[in-house]
């Protein structure tokens, strides 16, 4: 499958969107280690699409948006120990996370 990041209603496409709560002073750090965790692991595993990372402007919370081509993909990675180390990290920094597969039920643009 040869896809880009889109997000449209209906699609086959298994979104992952994880909210971590940090204290402001580890906001930089967090979205530092997941772009890093992105570019050196993530992206390179098989069923990956895309991930945007979100940094609130309070400074209290990081969002990533994750797309994979299908659940058992997402599966295969959050299950692989590399990942895991990564991943690790990223808990640590974090106050608390709330990861969840999500369907995209609707979209609207302007």
């Amino acid at each position: 499958m040869n896809a880009t990041a889109t997000i449209a209603a209906h699609t086959r496409v298994t979104t992952l969107i994880n909210v971590f709560t940090v204290k402001p002073e580890n906001q930089r750090a967090l979205v530092d280690l997941l772009v890093k965790t992105t570019d050196e692991v993530m992206r390179h595993r098989e069923g990956f699409i895309s991930t945007a990372v979100h940094a609130s402007t309070d400074g209290t919370r990081v969002a990533n948006y994750a797309q994979w081509e299908t659940e058992a993909h997402l599966r295969a990675v959050l299950a692989d120990p590399i990942a895991q180390q990564q991943l690790d990290g990223a808990r640590k920094l974090a106050e608390g996370f709330e990861p969840n597969i999500y369907a995209v039920e609707s979209v609207h643009h302007r």
